[in-house]
């Protein structure tokens, strides 16, 4: 089930994004040689009208093949006897509906419900460990943000958890003893024995958790697609900020610690995402929806921003860059684009296998 979640959600991911291109150039009357999900070598494919549809070994994206694109020639139905605001928008398609699955996805978990810090709209609200400090009781015996609290108990005395200042004061008593916590993680049961600390560090509590006591909040649908516009809109704002401070930092001090992960590093977070229940899921795939649209409109060759550069600069002199210069850059930049995926794979395989 989880290899199928993964599998899924990198291919909501994908072909949201192609299909983008894919419709504009239809919409606009290019012709679509190929709509592909990877990238070659080709292991299956078929063809309908004049589109082949292929499925390709390398699963680091896809791509829309149409007529024309990549040569100055103006021939019928190529995609450079379009007019130019509709090159721009088939190029800019891709960005554009990775941001509108984002907002789908986003309005479909606040409408079907999702875990928010208590209030007058929460249903079955419990109390959640929203954070684990480090080098604390609960960190050695594993337990992990997410996690949902059931009972406390030690020396005779259980405490059935419903809120946050029973857990603390139950803590609080028996700093020093053991402790036996029953929490649920996804669906499973688990159990753990912490010993909370007598003379904790200062902002760090006994256990070394912080938490908080959350519901499901269900929207209305009418209200869920407004604020699902409005989740898009900040958490897109607040990834270009952190993209722009990583490039300044770069720019600035020669570097930034930047931790890149690729799709064995995603498949890792959607399995575990895929243990604490849909809507996490769901969550997870809108960011990385978002991820993928703000790096596919940097201006680098091979990405969609990168092209766009060059119909920006083809607007300024009258006339397109020679197809030998966009050729060779745009090979460039996806051979470069591919040996750092393989780089980022490599580090994301010897991470899992060395914890």
């Amino acid at each position: 089930m989880i290899i199928f979640i993964i599998i899924a959600a990198l291919a909501v991911l994908i072909l949201s994004h192609e299909f983008g291109h894919f419709l504009l150039a239809k919409l606009s009357g290019a012709r679509v040689d190929e709509f592909g999900f990877g990238f070659p070598p080709r292991l299956f494919s078929f063809k309908k009208g004049e589109t082949t549809y292929s499925l390709n070994l390398l699963p680091f994206g896809g791509f829309v093949k149409i007529f024309g694109e990549d040569s100055s020639e103006k021939q019928s139905r190529s995609f450079s006897s379009r007019p130019m605001y509709l090159r721009a928008c088939i190029l800019a398609a891709g960005v554009f509906f990775n941001l509108i699955l984002a907002w789908l996805l986003f309005s479909l978990v606040l409408w079907i419900g999702a875990p928010t810090s208590v209030g007058s709209e929460a249903q079955d609200a419990y109390v959640t460990i929203i954070q684990v400090q480090p080098g604390t009781p609960a960190e050695e015996v594993g337990l992990s943000a997410g996690d949902r609290l059931l009972s406390f108990s030690s020396e005779g005395e259980t405490f059935q958890v419903n809120s946050v200042l029973g857990v603390q004061q139950f803590v609080e008593r028996y700093k020093g003893k053991e402790v036996f916590i029953e929490y649920l993680r996804g669906q499973k049961n688990m159990m753990a024995v912490a010993v909370p600390q007598i003379n904790p560090p200062e902002g760090v509590g006994a256990l070394g958790i912080a938490m908080d006591r959350v519901g499901i909040v269900s929207l209305p649908f009418y209200r869920a697609i407004w604020e699902g516009i409005k989740t898009t809109i900040s958490i897109t704002a607040a990834i270009v900020k952190a993209f722009y401070g990583i490039l300044v930092d770069l720019f600035t001090s020669g570097g930034a610690a930047v931790a890149v992960m690729g799709p064995v590093g995603i498949m890792s977070i959607l399995g575990t995402a895929s243990g604490l229940g849909f809507v996490y899921v769901v969550n997870l795939i809108a960011l990385l929806s978002i991820n993928l649209a703000i790096l596919n409109i940097l201006p680098f060759p091979a990405l969609d921003g990168g092209r766009l550069l060059f119909l920006a600069i083809e607007a300024v002199k009258g006339s397109p860059i020679s197809q030998k210069v966009s050729t060779g850059l745009n090979t460039a930049g996806f051979l470069f684009l591919i040996a750092l995926m393989l780089l980022v794979t490599y580090k994301d395989i010897a991470k899992l296998i060395h914890g």
